[in-house]
């Protein structure tokens, strides 16, 4: 794996001069790149041109922050333990100016536009996804074999989803996909790990940038399944499957569900997957988190009326 320098103090710098609301606007403007469930990917004027920070605001303190950072390089262990190859990283942290928070950035190697398996999807023949999707399933199953092999001892909870995978080496000049097809996993930044079957990660950080009027029935409702979901095959797989409708490629699904029970025929606990099963989910699963959003955003509104500060940058409109 190769080695991330990071310069934290430009870090500091671009923090301190953020502008959540505006981003382009802050004191060193960023571009955000993309969104997760915890953090923003952004470039920003100025950085590593060959680096995208993931921008994750949620912790309490530097110790909070440290054991997390450390719980992320145990997991990249254990990736690598699995054979799964991962996008090189490193996180930093440190106090925010106004010392009511610790942010981390995870730095990690920035990866071709067109070779994130999202994009890359949109390209391809039927014939073609369905070889990029074969390429997925395989190492999901290094994942599911190891944790079942390792069940009660050391378990990794992993996000399957295409828009975590690039394919390597991929020239867009030449069309198609490379043979074989090699994927490089890069949502590192949220390590689910199981070590004797207690979970690892402390769960509330995910409820770190909810709306406070939120933070309990979430808590309640979803707080566990957001985590286990992770653990359980046929969950990872479905929610796979449902993402292609975000990606607008939906005609595939059925081909491909095809090919997941044809995949996994025989492991235990799953069951065949039918089409209609992913279209409930996705359907279910776009609501509650357009619900989310439109919250945080209330939230966000709520904060500038009330002249207080709003650290979080959400996201625009997400095509679904």
């Amino acid at each position: 794996m190769a080695d991330i320098t990071v310069d934290s103090d430009f870090l500091r710098r671009f923090e301190a001069g953020l502008d959540p609301l505006h981003p382009e606007r802050s004191v060193i403007p960023a571009q955000v790149l993309g969104y997760g469930e915890i953090s923003t990917v952004i470039a920003m004027e100025g950085g590593d041109p060959n680096l995208v920070y993931k921008r994750m605001p949620l912790f309490h303190s530097e110790a909070e922050a440290a054991a997390y950072a450390q719980l992320y390089n145990d997991s990249q262990a254990v990736y690598a333990d699995i054979g799964v190859q991962t996008a090189p990283g490193a996180m930093v942290w440190f106090a925010a100016e106004n010392g009511r928070y610790t942010v981390i950035y995870l730095a990690q190697q920035k990866l071709p536009v067109h070779a994130i398996a999202n994009k890359t999807v949109h390209q391809l023949d039927a014939a073609a996804a369905l070889t990029l999707f074969a390429a997925v399933l395989g190492e999901l199953q290094k994942v599911f074999a190891f944790n079942e092999t390792n069940r009660g001892q050391v378990e990794v909870g992993f996000d399957g989803q295409l828009s975590n995978w690039a394919v390597a080496d991929l020239d867009p000049a030449v069309g198609g996909l490379p043979d074989p097809v090699q994927l490089v996993y890069f949502d590192t930044n949220s390590p689910l790990l199981r070590k004797n079957g207690a979970e690892q990660l402390n769960a509330e950080i995910f409820l770190r940038s909810a709306p406070s009027f939120l933070v309990g029935l979430l808590k309640r409702l979803y707080l566990e399944e957001i985590t286990t979901r992770y653990y359980d095959p046929r969950k990872v797989v479905i929610d796979l499957l449902g993402n292609l409708y975000k990606e607008q490629r939906p005609e595939l699904i059925p081909d491909l569900v095809g090919l997941s029970n044809e995949y996994f025929a025989g492991r235990s606990g799953f069951s065949p997957i039918t089409p209609e099963e992913v279209e409930r989910y996705y359907r279910e699963d776009a609501f509650i988190w357009r619900l989310y959003l439109s919250s945080r955003r209330l939230d966000r509104t709520l904060h500038r009326l009330w002249g207080k500060p709003y650290i979080h940058i959400l996201p625009g409109k997400i095509k679904r």
